[in-house]
């Protein structure tokens, strides 16, 4: 199963209209258990955070975390950046279309990124496992950022974080430089990066492993199959959301001795 044409496929359909895709972001919000654990770290930091901050989404995407910083926050500055030219396009053009003037997107390789001093806050959610060179871009980041700035990491651990579990997963990892970061291995890159202040804890404990096979894998292997079973996924969900959303709660708040994903934040 190859997740990325998926993913794709529906970014193309959720594409068709500003209002489909500000539905995609919404479901993307209380499905993916990624989100809950950023969101809930950017609760955190904002309690402390400059009333004019200035965001380094690094690794932009689909733009659905700048659209949620953005949009809560009007008088942050959000600047995202990627190497995919159709996704900067892409974001471009919609939050131009919604009239979201605080966040823009440019081509940029983190490898080579130099804006030095520039940002009070980073973040990069499932880009660092794609990134041969990461400590590069851990100085890259670090020296973007402005004293006491902080860097938020959200990507795979190396306890099963690429979900490649059994043979018939192989290609899950196929997009991925490296199966997943041990949490000391990643605070060793973070320190000789040059950050001060490293802090890592496992995501993905047991009931958030249970929430991505049931709202993300089985879904996603459904839709490989045949893509006429997309008609199928909101009977799917009507049964399984309410499990996830309890699921998705448990991990985020609870403390895992293991996981398959990792939460690091590291500052300057």
């Amino acid at each position: 199963m190859e997740y990325d044409p998926i993913k794709n496929k529906l970014g193309v359909f959720f594409n068709m209209s500003p209002a489909l895709r500000k539905l995609f972001y919404n479901l993307l919000d209380l499905l993916l258990l990624r989100t809950w654990h950023i969101h809930k770290e950017l609760r955190i930091w904002e309690k402390t955070a400059p009333a004019k901050a200035d965001i380094l989404d690094a690794g932009s995407g689909f733009g659905q975390y700048s659209w949620y910083m953005a949009r809560k926050h009007p008088n942050w500055n959000i600047f995202g950046v990627d190497v995919k030219d159709d996704q900067i396009a892409d974001c471009n053009n919609f939050f131009s279309k919604c009239g979201v003037t605080n966040a823009k997107f440019e081509i940029a390789d983190l490898t080579k990124f130099s804006k030095p001093e520039s940002f009070d806050f980073a973040l990069s959610v499932d880009v660092m496992e794609h990134i041969l060179e990461d400590v590069e871009v851990f100085k890259n980041i670090h020296a973007a950022l402005r004293k006491n700035g902080m860097l938020l990491i959200s990507t795979p651990s190396d306890q099963g974080g690429s979900d490649a579990d059994g043979s018939e997963d192989g290609s899950f990892i196929g997009e991925h430089v490296r199966n997943g970061y041990n949490i000391n291995e990643i605070q060793d890159k973070l320190k000789t990066a040059g950050f001060s202040k490293i802090e890592a804890r496992y995501s993905y404990g047991v009931p958030g492993h249970i929430s991505w096979v049931l709202s993300m894998k089985y879904p996603m292997k459904m839709l490989s199959a045949s893509k006429a079973l997309i008609i199928l996924l909101p009977f799917y969900y009507l049964i399984t959301f309410p499990f996830c959303l309890i699921l998705n709660q448990a991990d985020t708040n609870g403390n895992h001795a293991k996981g398959t994903g990792l939460i690091v934040k590291a500052y300057k």
